[in-house]
């Protein structure tokens, strides 16, 4: 060891003399700017294995309603059309050109280009309204009608991005471009985490449904430390990659391992003061302590016969939408703070009324599964669910229309999402678009008035949870943003 520091003393440079006390000057100069609410000292300061605050007071800024957020997320987006958004107006005017006053200055995207005509088209399915809210829901969703009185549903979501990726990341990060931290990220970085032994962050992703990827950035850090990037967990025997000790290497050879890179990342640390060798070390004790809690975690073979007849028979399949959802609500249990879903699968261009019943069969009992068992455990008062994609669908046909087929392209003037759980205000319907579902006629809700929600109920003011990178202080909500408080209890 003697000699490893004396070699890296001998070779540092006038680049690393700066850098280093550059480092240390920078995080003195901050914390005494912004006093115990630093954030970005405060990851500097932080010992070993520690949550950064991310600037909030004695844990949260105010007392939060949601412990943990499940976040299921429908990539491609959802035709609100044939979801959640009943419009009956749309069969007088089926097959009638789109009347310029509705479509006005919204665009399209370039697939809808070389179309020469825009037909309004009617959901080929019904809609009937369920329980003491009167809510909307189509007929795909049968097992989620059961459950509407337990949703909050905000039918005026609208978004500023078209095209996919832009979108998710969009709704995801705050921003359209990739390289901003996820908002899981930013709940980790603010919270930390309520089980050392698991990740404040989690990641499931649907065994592939069609044909439009997710990047990773989706989940991604950004230029928060790394170690509150989410922990994807995959199906089959190895749920976290590399996490298992290598053939032949004993639990006592592997903790030796660590415990001497470990004294070796300290005394890197005490030479660089980079941050990002904190998180290096936290990430290598999470790793050891997660030998012992994921498999437990992920062990849905101990669920009786009734949580599988809940959840539909496709829980009893790994990486199935089902499966994660009943994942989710183990990991729930165990206090992991934020997890997020993916399934891919709802961009229907063209061939709508098949692609759209796959999708709702392979998801609807599931998700409608997991509020019934979340409320039936008591974790429903403090765990807060989301459902919804990156944007909506047009209520013009792309594509040719005939009697039972047609297509929708993407359309960020309004879409449907829905809350359920902590401190949200259960069988409401929030917000209102026109008769043709083509714009927002009231009570709009902009992606970061929903991302400022959701901090809101974890009790974090958004404006105030920050991090300063590259000489400006950002958050999630860039600088937008407000709480949606009628939708609050």
């Amino acid at each position: 060891m003697d000699e490893y520091l004396k070699h890296l003393q001998f070779t540092e440079s006038r680049r690393g003399f700066l850098k280093k006390t550059s480092m240390g000057f920078g995080a003195i100069a901050l914390a005494s700017l912004m006093g115990k609410s630093g954030s970005f000292a405060e990851e500097l300061a932080a010992p070993q294995g520690a949550a950064g605050m991310g600037g909030l007071l004695n844990g949260t800024h105010f007392p939060p309603k949601a412990k943990r957020v499940i976040y299921l997320f429908q990539s491609g987006g959802p035709s609100q059309i044939e979801t959640f958004d009943y419009k009956p107006e749309l069969a007088k005017w089926h097959g009638q050109e789109i009347p310029p006053s509705v479509q006005g200055t919204q665009r399209n995207s370039g697939m809808v280009s070389e179309q020469s005509t825009f037909p309004l088209v009617k959901s080929i399915y019904d809609f009937k309204q369920y329980g003491q809210s009167g809510a909307w829901v189509s007929e795909l969703f049968p097992h989620t009608a059961k459950v509407v009185d337990d949703l909050c549903i905000i039918k005026s979501m609208k978004t500023e991005a078209i095209n996919h990726e832009p979108a998710v990341m969009f709704v995801q990060t705050g921003s359209q471009l990739s390289g901003r931290p996820s908002i899981g990220s930013w709940v980790s970085y603010g919270l930390g985490s309520d089980n050392k032994n698991m990740p404040s962050f989690v990641v499931l992703i649907s065994q592939s449904q069609g044909d439009q990827p997710l990047n990773s950035n989706a989940w991604g850090n950004g230029f928060l430390p790394s170690h509150h990037q989410g922990v994807q967990f995959r199906s089959g025997k190895d749920p976290v990659l590399y996490l298992n000790n290598p053939h032949g290497i004993h639990d006592h050879d592997r903790k030796k391992a660590l415990n001497f890179i470990e004294e070796l990342n300290h005394e890197q640390f005490a030479l660089w003061n980079d941050p990002e060798i904190h998180s290096k070390i936290s990430q290598y004790e999470m790793a050891y302590r997660m030998q012992n809690s994921v498999p437990d975690a992920v062990n849905l073979a101990e669920e009786p016969e009734h949580i599988y007849k809940l959840y539909g028979e496709d829980a009893r399949i790994p990486g199935t939408y089902a499966a994660n959802c009943l994942q989710a609500r183990r990991l729930a249990e165990r206090d992991v703070k934020f997890i997020q879903l993916y399934h891919m699968g709802w961009d229907q261009h063209g061939n709508l009324p098949r692609g759209i019943k796959t999708q709702a069969k392979a998801t609807d009992q599931a998700t409608a599964g997991l509020i019934m068992d979340l409320k039936q455990r008591g974790l429903l008062d403090d765990t807060l669910v989301v459902w919804g994609g990156e944007f909506g669908r047009t209520s013009f046909s792309q594509g040719r229309l005939t009697k039972d087929n047609y297509g929708r392209d993407h359309h960020p003037g309004c879409f449907t999402m829905w809350m359920a759980g902590a401190g949200v205000r259960p069988g409401m319907v929030y917000g209102e678009t026109d008769e043709f579902s083509y714009n927002v006629a009231e009570k709009g809700v902009h992606v970061h008035d929903f991302q400022a929600t959701l901090l809101h109920l974890m009790g974090v003011d958004h404006e105030r949870l920050t991090f300063k990178h590259q000489g400006r202080r950002y958050r999630l909500t860039d600088v937008h943003g407000h709480v949606v408080k009628d939708i609050l209890t």
